[in-house]
């Protein structure tokens, strides 16, 4: 009778002696068929419970590394620590590393500290920069394994990514302006924080691609550099719309979206089509109030679930599992919220 359990965990597991588990296990006799099918029902709820058993008193230190703006940062605290508790019996940790902006040193920087402080495991949105690259590379071989949340850095070492298929997030969103827009004139601002973040990056490819074959016509006009901060987003916009008067639409890839409206509004025009990324703090408050069209969504808090089960997997915890799936891709609407949704 095949199985990786110890003699006691099966005794304790079917309430039996050790020495009666022992001898139904090594076929002496001496027990019942009842008692011997309570060791066989035992093993396999052993087996089922594995997993389990395997996380008992587990705990994991994962460091949490972002650039980004602090209410997709809020958001993302938010998310993982509404998750911790399903992740029981194992316990999670968590340490976090936030900074909206800077050079790619500091950043860099912080990696290798965790990597000489230690870690069961990094989630990191970070720009695809050769030396983040090269960071998670010194990590791997420091035994700490990378999962890439939201943007990747598929060249890296890094042992999975978690989000959404930031392509067909673009098309999605180039379908939705086109339907909006009909056949009426206007150009479209799509607007990056910058150009160094592959998500972005994907999402612009995926956008612009379904334009030029839905809506050749229609004309695309590009900023990028506001890091999705309102100062620096702000403008931009304007400068954009002072230079092109037929912009009436925006796909807001990086954000920036209340200094986006702002610029339009003293710019004395009108933003008939606004599609935008992530229920932050913002951009619920700016959908219920109509201002924004649609918010392409995708489940934070499934995202930072699967990179910690991706760090457990690393560390045998539990058992492998097929390659992570793309986060589903939710149009948000006003009237549409997912339940639980509060503005800031």
């Amino acid at each position: 009778m095949g199985h990786p359990f110890p003699i006691r965990e099966i005794a304790r597991q079917a309430g039996l002696s050790e020495a009666t588990v022992d001898r139904v296990l090594n076929g002496r006799g001496g027990v019942r068929d009842s008692t011997a099918q309570e060791v066989r029902r035992a093993i396999a709820d052993l087996d089922r419970q594995r997993t389990q058993v395997r996380l008992v008193g587990r705990t994991f230190m994962v460091d949490i590394v972002m650039q980004s703006p602090e209410r997709f940062s809020t958001a993302v605290r938010a998310a993982l620590e509404a998750e911790l508790p399903s992740l029981h019996p194992a316990v999670v940790r968590s340490r976090f590393h936030f900074r909206e902006t800077g050079p790619a040193r500091e950043l860099v920087a912080v990696l290798d500290r965790i990597g000489r402080r230690g870690s069961q495991g990094v989630v990191l949105k970070a720009p695809d920069v050769p030396e983040v690259t090269a960071a998670v590379g010194r990590l791997a071989a420091a035994g700490v394994p990378v999962v890439t949340l939201v943007t990747d850095l598929p060249s890296s070492a890094r042992i999975g990514y978690v989000g959404s298929d930031n392509r067909a997030a673009g098309a999605t969103a180039a379908y939705l302006v086109g339907q909006w827009l009909g056949d009426g004139p206007g150009n479209v601002l799509t607007s990056l924080s910058s150009g160094s973040f592959r998500n972005e990056e994907e999402r612009e490819m995926g956008f612009r691609s379904a334009v030029r074959a839905r809506y050749p016509g229609r004309a695309l006009v590009e900023i990028a550099g506001g890091q999705g901060l309102d100062t620096t987003q702000y403008e931009l916009v304007r400068t954009a719309l002072d230079r092109d008067p037929d912009i009436r639409a925006v796909y807001s890839i990086g954000g920036g979206n209340v200094a986006t409206l702002r610029a339009f509004e003293d710019a004395g025009r009108e933003c008939a089509v606004f599609v935008a990324h992530d229920l932050d703090q913002d951009n619920v408050r700016l959908l219920r109030e109509h201002r924004l069209s649609a918010v392409l969504h995708h489940d934070l808090r499934h995202d930072l679930r699967e990179a910690c089960h991706i760090v457990m997997r690393a560390h045998g915890a539990l058992p492998p599992a097929g390659p992570t799936l793309p986060s589903a891709i939710q149009v948000v609407t006003p009237y549409n919220m997912p339940s639980g949704t509060v503005a800031g």
